[in-house]
């Protein structure tokens, strides 16, 4: 069963020890950039299967200030992972299936969720679709790693 928690001191030795391959560092960073963030608009969040963290994700309050192509009421996704050992199990589908309810509850004042997949990860972008997010037929081209998908889910 997939578990939804804000990060806490408890969870960092669990969250260090997620490993991502090479190639998706550059999406989603890593596990130590993910614990050193510690801006105010930031809220960390860990992905637990059944009492294991397997993955974590930052929720942006201030995403909207920083990108025209969402509204005013909503919030960002970033960073979202999984751990290598976990993925291609759908684990991450679970995760984001998971997370829509979880915002409902914790994210109430916020209409909207949006985030950006780069073009060039098609595996991520299948697992936000499977897990109720849609595409919105627009682009991002401001990634350091290329063109992005913008994707968009409702909240309330």
């Amino acid at each position: 069963m997939i578990n939804i928690e804000m990060l806490n001191d408890n969870y960092i030795s669990d969250v260090l020890d997620i490993v991502l391959a090479e190639d998706q560092i550059k999406f989603a960073g890593t596990a130590v950039e993910f614990i050193a963030d510690s801006s105010a608009n930031i809220h960390r969040h860990v992905i637990k299967l059944d009492s294991v963290v397997v993955g974590f994700f930052k929720i942006d309050t201030d995403y909207p200030a920083q990108f025209d192509f969402c509204t005013e009421d909503s919030i960002g996704l970033r960073a979202f992972a999984i751990d290598l050992g976990q993925q291609g199990r759908g684990v991450g589908a679970a995760s984001v299936q998971a997370l829509l309810p979880y915002l409902k509850t914790f994210y109430s004042s916020y209409d909207e969720i949006y985030l950006t997949v780069n073009c060039k990860n098609p595996a991520a972008r299948a697992c936000y679709l499977k897990g109720g997010f849609t595409d919105t037929d627009k682009h991002y081209l401001g990634g350091l790693a290329g063109p992005q998908y913008i994707m968009q889910a409702s909240i309330s």
